[in-house]
């Protein structure tokens, strides 16, 4: 009876609104109905003022000015090609001097970033297309810098393709899946350091680089996989099977990492000479225009010293260039960031307390710093060396905006973007055009190609379509507001109100948030909000009388070193404490109901979600925790012990976890995890539930056959958003 006549109060509550806008359902959200169009697949072409793109229609690719904004030819065509036959493609790699395309069809995702592929060469002048090896499902395609040759990896070996005549290579024998790994980086170094590939031809092309991952002593962590569907795997349809991988959990053995050399004349390899701690890490390897000399980094296993070495290939000899050393860990971002163009380096650190730029020349001499100021630069878009101009995006306006900029030599710095919001960049390979993305809180990506001023040429994309949509539906604007804690930290937020708000009535809150290193959910762009799409989701809960609210707590980006870094060691402890701070400023407002607000989040925000739960100061109602971690000792190494160090070291800060808490866990929790999650394992949800069974403290719980850490594939996406705002109409109604 009581649901009947909350039902009927919201129905009144609505009415003068129900016929004025259309109603947000899940299952549009999720089939992706109010995604903005994007313009996907754009490779600035070397060296010219042009780039490649896909075409709307998926089945071609064209070539575009930079300077006019309108296409200038055709280079790939899925209907007008002869030879091997595609029905469509996935994407594509440029040769070097443009004459050739690498198409990628049937592309099958293993974990994030890797995956194997149907690669076919395409002859531009010819439109000859042909596969690159008649086994297929390859890794990582490599082009020569001539253009003449392509490596790949095979079943976890090096394979070299001759174009010239038509043979191949194989370079490496020793590869074995959960064994040895040959110029593709393990489980850990690409869900952690970020990338897929660790193979490269050094500048002549006479030489393949690359890194192996000796990972036969790193423990293994075995899935239970089912028949399910969507896929459905039919051989495990009565008794179940398991997919067991190598996952290095905090504190336990790390691959071997080496690197190696192999002479394509001579067909011989030789070991790099590369110094690095027993434990260390190797995140990169890439080459230079000097044939002689590639560069890979390392890092200790404390991820507090970064260093680049110069390595030859001839003879296996490095040599230190740079040494990045900073209190606490150097970014995963930072180690990314950097950028070698012809004879310099770009490193970006925050040795001063903010992420800046520093200009170092390929011998490792630092020239310069190339701006300053109390502000992160968040992005890196190259050097133009033959002006000494340095273009980057920055946080310079406020933590969350971001603009494009560009420092010239003398010191000079302009920015090239005008609005408030975010702006991101592609930069055309000569340097004199670019392709702004802007969006804010409110408005879909806009594309304008550019001028190196920052003029407007054309708008590629405004998205005018989803305007007009989300205006249909009634999408309400983000309110941007920042408070200060009991503990006297400044903090920043956004509120999303329901359109026909009254401040004379009560109203329920949902605190959405990821509150991970680094990370930002309180950004003045479109990205803001929980589930993409302009933050639908968010929208969709408006719709039903919700004020959704996000706050980035202590330990997050865009507010310099001192603030990301406050959480060193103790993980999930302030970032606990600023949420129910959070909810005790909304508690403030006279239109908020104290008694029903709600937290949730994802991965890490499943995480504090947890800890925020179970802080002490009981102001949840309810919360939902998605794929969440419950103790860092079951999470990576490489991750957890940036921020955490090893479990032996640090024993109190592991201690401090959902699993430790669960006898003071406050609120009905909802707890949803796929049980062939590679990233969070399903044992963190197991064992934290299991201490919560002990506690005698009650939950629910929704389980998701088969589905990995994004819990996707079928109706699953569709099913846990149904479950997580049922979750909260039972509970905060």
């Amino acid at each position: 009876m009581k649901k009947i006549f909350i039902l009927l109060g919201f129905m009144v509550m609505t009415a003068g609104n129900l016929f004025a806008v259309k109603q947000l359902d899940l299952k549009s959200i999720t089939s992706g109905d109010f995604a903005a169009e994007y313009v996907s697949g754009i490779i600035p072409i070397k060296g010219s003022g042009d780039y490649a793109k896909i075409s709307q229609d998926g089945r071609q690719i064209q070539r575009y000015s930079f300077k006019t904004g309108k296409q200038i030819a055709v280079l790939f065509d899925v209907s007008q090609a002869i030879g091997d036959k595609i029905d469509n493609f996935d994407g594509y790699i440029p040769s070097p001097d443009g004459k050739y395309l690498l198409i990628r069809t049937n592309t099958n995702y293993i974990y994030r970033r890797s995956y194997t592929a149907d690669f076919y060469i395409y002859e531009v002048s010819t439109k000859k297309l042909i596969k690159l090896s008649a086994e297929g499902r390859e890794q990582i395609p490599v082009w020569s810098p001539d253009s003449k040759h392509i490596a790949y990896v095979y079943q976890n070996n090096i394979f070299v393709s001759d174009l010239t005549s038509a043979s191949k290579i194989q370079v490496t024998n020793d590869g074995k899946f959960n064994d040895i790994i040959n110029g593709l980086p393990d489980w850990v170094n690409e869900e952690e350091f970020g990338y897929n590939k660790a193979l490269v031809f050094n500048a002549d092309g006479t030489r393949i680089c690359w890194l192996k991952f000796d990972e036969s002593q790193v423990k293994q962590y075995s899935l239970q996989m089912y028949k399910g569907s969507m896929p459905e795997i039919e051989e495990f349809r009565i008794y179940p099977g398991l997919y067991s991988y190598k996952y290095p959990k905090a504190g336990e053995d790390n691959s071997k990492v080496s690197a190696w050399s192999y002479d394509l004349k001579s067909k011989t390899s030789i070991p790099l000479n590369v110094p690095m701690d027993a434990d260390g890490y190797m995140p990169r390897i890439k080459a230079t225009n000097d044939a002689k000399k590639i560069v890979i980094y390392t890092f200790n296993r404390h991820q507090d010293d970064l260093r680049l070495y110069a390595v030859n290939p001839f003879t296996g000899i490095s040599k230190l260039l740079i040494q990045e050393q900073v209190p606490k860990y150097v970014k995963e971002e930072a180690m990314e960031g950097i950028e070698i163009h012809g004879n310099h380096i770009l490193l970006p650190s925050d040795r001063s307390g903010y992420m800046h730029l520093y200009l170092y020349d390929i011998n490792g001499k630092l020239i310069r710093q190339v701006e300053k100021g109390n502000y992160d630069v968040t992005a890196v878009y190259g050097y133009d060396s033959k002006s000494g101009d340095v273009f980057y995006q920055a946080a310079k306006l406020n933590p969350h905006d971001r603009q494009i900029y560009v420092a010239h030599a003398n010191g000079k710095v302009d920015r090239l973007s005008e609005r408030e919001g975010e702006n991101s960049a592609i930069f055309s390979g000569d340097f004199k055009y670019f392709i702004n993305i802007w969006s804010d809180y409110n408005t879909p990506f806009v594309f304008t190609s550019r001028t190196r001023q920052g003029k407007v040429i054309d708008i590629l994309e405004d998205n005018s379509t989803l305007k007009t949509k989300i205006s249909e539906y009634g999408w309400v604007k983000k309110e941007p507001f920042t408070f200060t804690t009991s503990e006297g930290v400044r903090l920043d937020g956004w509120m999303v109100k329901p359109a026909n708000f009254d401040a004379k009535k009560k109203y329920p809150v949902i605190l959405f948030q990821y509150s991970g290193p680094g990370s930002q959910q309180v950004m003045n762009s479109w990205n803001s909000g929980s589930m993409g799409q302009g933050g639908a989701f968010d929208m969709y809960l408006a719709q039903r009388g919700y004020i959704i609210v996000c706050v980035d707590g202590r330990g997050t980006g865009g507010r310099g070193a001192d603030f990301e870094k406050c959480t060193y060691l103790k993980l999930g402890e302030l970032e606990s404490r600023d949420q129910v701070e959070t909810a005790l400023y909304m508690q403030t407002f006279p239109y908020v109901d104290a008694n029903r607000i709600g937290i949730w989040g994802w991965s890490f925000g499943g995480f504090n979600t947890l800890m925020s739960m179970s802080e002490g100061r009981g102001v949840f109602k309810a919360g939902v925790a998605v794929a969440p971690p419950t103790d860092w000792r079951f999470y990576d190494t490489v991750y957890t012990e940036r921020y955490m160090r090893t479990p032996k070291e640090n024993p109190t800060g592991y201690d401090t976890n959902p699993i430790q808490q669960a006898d003071k866990l406050h609120g009905a929790l909802l707890i949803c995890h796929g049980t062939a999650d590679d990233n969070v394992h399903p044992q963190n949800t197991f064992e934290y539930e299991e201490a919560l069974v002990e506690a005698d403290k009650d939950f629910k719980e929704v389980l998701y056959t088969n589905r990995n850490h994004s819990i996707r594939g079928g109706n699953s996406r569709n099913h846990l958003l149904r479950q997580i705002s049922q979750f909260f109409e039972d509970n905060l109604r």
